[in-house]
């Protein structure tokens, strides 16, 4: 059973960033703590492993209503962690990688939801995951914690759920990996969701994804510091590695049109140099963008996410047919894509859109004109707030928010 000092809405009960002279700055949740869920309970794993005890360290914001229908889980995305939105005491000027998206007052309003973001199995912010000790062996998991999938993700969401009293989730929100998420709860537990917000998704990954998070892997194994996976034990970091795999990363979240528009081929230096230095600001950018992530993510985490990506496929068990693989679902569906999101473009949208309709579910559809590619769903384009804000009203009047 999962054992934590949880007190359900009391990470975020104020209602604004409070300063010294009693100043606040407001739509913020303010100062946020993470709560750490330990599971004693076994779990069976896609891939036959089963881990037999695991944490889960997650956020939350807002505060749960008396019969528990104001809950919404937000799945994050490949490098994000449960911390959504607000900032910690002790560093206050890193908010939550949704915090433009959630809080009082904006689209995902924490004055009439209760938000939970959850760091997921495997990853390097707290929850268990490579770095953290095998019980079997008293060492770290390293290169021996297994490959798991967006379905055991959801799983282990859905125990967590059970841990704090929520039957079913107002709705489920996610962007990019995080729509796969919401997609998935809509077939794993239909009953436990009255709506699923799926932004910026693809119902699989296309060949040259799979073939862009291969080279972010290569990248990474045949760091020399890599040893096997088993860094740990050796003192090393395969920052060489991840750096790479981040440049290459950034390279598919962002359009062509907004590389231009933030670079172009502006020169750092005013000057062409002939060397092998940073001359473009471009790829200043993407060294800059390689070495911070470097710094504070786990190398075996990212291995395991990239294949997270590579294996969600709902469609695969049913012959391909993506509308049976959708068939269970009973939510009702907010589906937004970005004109220029061309990793997971609008037509693979238009996929998802195009089964659930043929499952007869009530789905509402915005493709988005927006130039920032990929990151879009991240960032704060008015129509898109405007759009999310609608939906959530919809939802608070559905269960009394």
């Amino acid at each position: 059973m999962p054992q934590d000092s949880h007190d359900p809405g009391n990470a975020s009960r104020n209602r604004g960033f409070l300063f010294m002279d009693g100043s606040t700055i407001t739509h913020s949740v303010g100062v946020v703590t993470p709560q750490v869920a330990k599971f004693r309970e076994p779990v069976a794993l896609k891939c036959g492993t089963v881990i037999d005890e695991y944490q889960l360290v997650y956020e939350t914001y807002g505060t749960l209503n008396r019969d528990r229908s104001n809950a919404v889980l937000v799945c994050h995305a490949l490098n994000a962690s449960h911390h959504v939105a607000g900032t910690y005491a002790d560093d206050p000027a890193n908010p939550g990688w949704w915090d433009n998206m959630i809080g009082p007052g904006k689209p995902l309003d924490t004055n009439r939801f209760f938000v939970i973001g959850v760091n997921n199995l495997g990853g390097c912010h707290g929850s268990t995951g490579p770095r953290s000790i095998n019980p079997q062996t008293g060492k770290s998991w390293g290169a021996q914690f297994p490959v798991v999938t967006v379905e055991d993700w959801v799983a282990t969401q859905a125990r967590l759920a059970d841990h704090l009293g929520i039957r079913r989730f107002a709705a489920v929100m996610g962007g990019s990996l995080g729509a796969m998420q919401a997609l998935a709860w809509t077939i794993q537990y239909p009953q436990r969701l009255r709506h699923a917000l799926v932004i910026a998704c693809t119902p699989s990954l296309s060949a040259q994804n799979i073939a862009f998070n291969e080279v972010a892997r290569q990248a990474i194994i045949t760091d020399p510091d890599f040893h096997g996976g088993d860094y740990y034990s050796h003192g090393t970091t395969p920052k060489r590695g991840l750096r790479v795999a981040r440049m290459v990363g950034h390279i598919t979240y962002l359009s062509d049109d907004e590389m231009a528009s933030k670079f172009g081929r502006q020169l750092k230096h005013g000057r062409l140099t002939y060397s092998f230095d940073a001359e473009f600001e471009i790829e200043s950018y993407l060294r800059h963008q390689g070495n911070k992530f470097a710094e504070y993510f786990d190398a075996n985490t990212y291995l395991r996410i990239t294949k997270v990506l590579d294996y969600f496929d709902p469609a695969f068990e049913h012959g391909g047919d993506l509308a049976r693989a959708l068939a269970p679902a009973e939510a009702s569906f907010l589906v937004i894509s970005f004109t220029t999101d061309w990793r997971f473009s609008p037509e693979r949208s238009h996929e998802i859109v195009k089964a659930l309709l043929h499952n007869r579910r009530e789905v509402t559809y915005a493709e988005i004109d927006a130039p920032h590619g990929h990151d879009a769903f991240l960032l704060d384009d008015p129509r898109y707030h405007r759009l999310v804000t609608a939906y959530f009203d919809r939802i608070a009047a559905e269960v009394g928010a």
